[in-house]
């Protein structure tokens, strides 16, 4: 006879995300282009070990074009 074992999922709780002013910001996407540009250079020349960086970096710029966004709404108001 086999018992089955009550299996719950502890869930994780995600830390509140370190506020940054608007020129972090700002500098933050200026390297993240300029990262995106080198792995799309890279990736031409057969270099990019990686390609999904390519996804990931661009997710992560529109992230930072949100951000700034409502950074700039937060200002106005």
């Amino acid at each position: 006879m086999a018992t089955a074992k009550a299996t719950t999922k502890a869930k994780a709780t995600k830390e509140a995300p370190v506020v940054k002013t608007l020129d972090e910001l700002k500098s933050d996407l200026a390297a993240k282009l300029a990262d995106q540009l080198e792995a799309k250079r890279g990736h031409r020349a057969g270099e990019l070990q990686n390609p999904r960086v390519l996804t990931h970096t661009r997710k992560d710029i529109a992230r930072l074009h949100t951000a700034i966004r409502a950074a700039e709404k937060e200002g106005e108001k």
